[in-house]
C-alpha cells in the first residue's frame, strides 16, 4: 500500500497518525484490499506525544511499533487518550481582568478559587456577544483588558447591570473609573458611602443645633459650609480603603515617579483587605499602607479644613462687618484649623476607619451573611454609627487640646 501522511491533528477512521519526523509508520486500513489484519501482541506499540501540533492545547501523536510493513492494527480514536495533561501548579498572578496584582502569584488551585468568586475568565469574543447582546459598549481600558488578559465574568456581568441603573449612577459608572472599579469589587460600595453620609450628617447636625442654640438658624450659612465640606470628607473616608477591581494591566510611568507609582499600585487598598487567589499582599505592604493612607488622609483632611474654614471665617468676617457684637466669638485661625484637621485625619481617623473596614470584611466573609445579607448591613449601620460618635468626641478634645477651639 501506499505511505499517507496527513497533518498532525488529523484522525483517521482507525489510527491517529502524526508526520513528524522520519519514523512515520505504515498503518494499513480496512480495505477490500487487506480486509484481514494482522497483529502480533507480543510486540511493543508505543504512543508518542508530538509538541508540534498548531492547535492549542492539543497535542498530535505518533504510533511507533516494530510491525512489519505486512501487518496491521485496527485502532479507534475512542481508545486513545488525546486529553491534555493538567498542571499542579505553576506561576500565575498579574492583572487578570479583575484583581490580579503585579506582586501576586498564583497556580491552578488558586484559578479555580479565583473563578468560584467572580467567575471564569471571559475571552475578547465572549466578551463582546455579551456586550451586544446587552447593547452596551464597554470603556476603553475594559476593552483592552478583554483583549490582553480577559475579564472576569461577575466583573462584566455586574458592570453591564449597573448600565441599566438610572441617571447618574448609570452616567458615572460608564465615565468615572474609581466609581465603577469600586463598585465591581464590592456591590456594597453606595450603601456604605450613603451610611457614612447620613450619620456623619445626623450627627453633625445634633451637635451643631446644640452648640449654636437659638442662633443656629442665623448662623445657618456656617452650618451648610461645614456640612458640605463633612459630605467630601466622608466620601474620600470610604472610598480611599475601598476594595477595587483591578482592570487589565496599569500604565505605569518610567523613571523614579514610575518606580512610586508601582510601588503604591501594590498595596492593598487598606490594611485588612483580603487575600484573594491572584491578588496577596506581605506584611510590609500592609504596614505602608496604613502610612500610605495617612498621607492621602492628612492631605485631604488639611486641603477639606482650608476650603471649611475658609468658607466659614469669610461668612464669619462679612457678618461682623455690618453688625458686631460682644457676645462675637473669635475667628478661628485659618492654617492651624486646616492643620488640625489634616494630623486627625492622618492619625484618628485613618486608625479607625482601617479597623472599621477589617470588621466588615469579616463580617461580609462569613457564611451567615452570605445566607442573610442584611446582618451586614446591620453591621455597616452600627460599626460606622459608633466610630462617628467616638471620633466626634475625640475632635472636640484635640481640637481644645490645640487651642483651636
Amino acid at each position: 500500500m501506499s505511505l499517507f501522511s496527513p497533518p498532525s491533528h488529523f484522525h483517521l477512521p482507525n489510527a491517529v497518525v502524526s508526520h513528524h519526523g522520519s519514523d512515520l509508520i505504515n498503518l494499513p486500513l480496512h480495505s477490500p484490499q487487506n480486509p484481514k489484519p494482522s497483529f502480533d501482541p507480543l510486540r511493543p506499540l508505543k504512543l508518542v506525544a508530538s509538541h508540534h501540533s498548531p492547535i492549542h492545547n492539543r497535542r498530535g501523536f505518533r504510533l511507533t511499533s516494530c510491525l512489519g510493513s505486512d501487518s496491521a492494527f485496527p485502532i479507534s480514536p475512542q481508545n486513545v487518550d488525546l486529553t491534555e495533561p493538567k498542571l499542579d501548579g505553576g506561576a500565575g498572578g498579574g492583572h487578570d481582568g479583575g484583581d490580579g496584582d503585579s506582586s501576586s502569584g498564583g497556580g491552578g488551585n488558586e484559578e479555580d478559587a479565583e473563578g468560584e468568586e467572580f467567575g471564569p475568565l471571559l475571552r475578547f469574543d465572549e466578551v463582546m456577544k455579551e456586550t451586544e447582546a446587552c447593547g452596551v459598549e464597554l470603556p476603553l481600558d475594559m476593552l483592552e483588558a478583554a483583549k490582553t488578559t480577559g475579564l472576569r465574568k461577575e466583573f462584566l456581568l455586574r458592570y453591564l447591570a449597573l448600565q441599566g441603573a438610572a441617571w447618574p449612577l448609570g452616567f458615572l459608572i460608564k465615565y468615572c473609573s474609581m466609581l465603577r472599579n469600586r463598585m465591581l469589587a464590592d456591590p456594597s460600595f453606595l450603601f456604605k458611602v450613603g451610611t457614612e453620609i447620613v450619620i456623619d450628617s445626623c450627627c453633625a447636625t445634633f451637635a451643631e443645633v446644640q452648640k449654636r442654640g437659638k442662633d443656629f438658624w442665623n448662623e445657618f450659612e456656617l452650618y451648610a459650609a461645614d456640612l458640605l465640606v463633612g459630605i467630601v470628607v466622608d466620601i474620600a473616608l470610604v472610598g480611599m480603603l475601598a476594595p477595587y477591581a483591578r482592570i487589565g494591566k496599569p500604565s505605569i510611568s518610567h523613571g523614579l515617579f514610575g518606580q512610586m507609582q508601582q510601588a503604591c499600585a501594590s498595596l492593598p487598598s487598606s490594611v485588612f483587605e483580603a487575600e484573594r487567589p491572584g491578588c496577596r499582599f506581605s506584611l510590609k505592604q500592609r504596614v505602608a499602607t496604613f502610612f500610605y493612607k495617612g498621607v492621602l488622609y492628612g492631605s485631604v483632611g488639611f486641603v477639606c479644613g482650608i476650603i471649611g474654614q475658609g468658607i466659614a471665617n469669610t461668612i464669619m468676617n462679612a457678618k461682623r462687618s455690618i453688625k458686631k457684637s460682644e457676645e462675637d466669638v473669635a475667628v478661628p485661625p485659618l492654617v492651624k484649623s486646616a492643620a488640625l484637621w489634616g494630623v486627625f485625619l492622618a492619625i484618628s481617623s485613618n486608625t479607625r476607619y482601617q479597623i472599621v473596614n477589617g470588621l466588615e470584611g469579616l463580617v461580609e466573609a462569613s457564611p451567615l451573611t452570605k445566607r442573610v445579607p442584611p446582618i451586614a448591613m446591620a453591621f455597616t449601620i452600627g460599626v460606622r454609627f459608633a466610630n462617628n460618635i467616638y471620633g466626634g468626641m475625640q475632635f472636640v478634645d484635640w481640637a481644645k487640646l490645640s487651642g483651636v477651639q
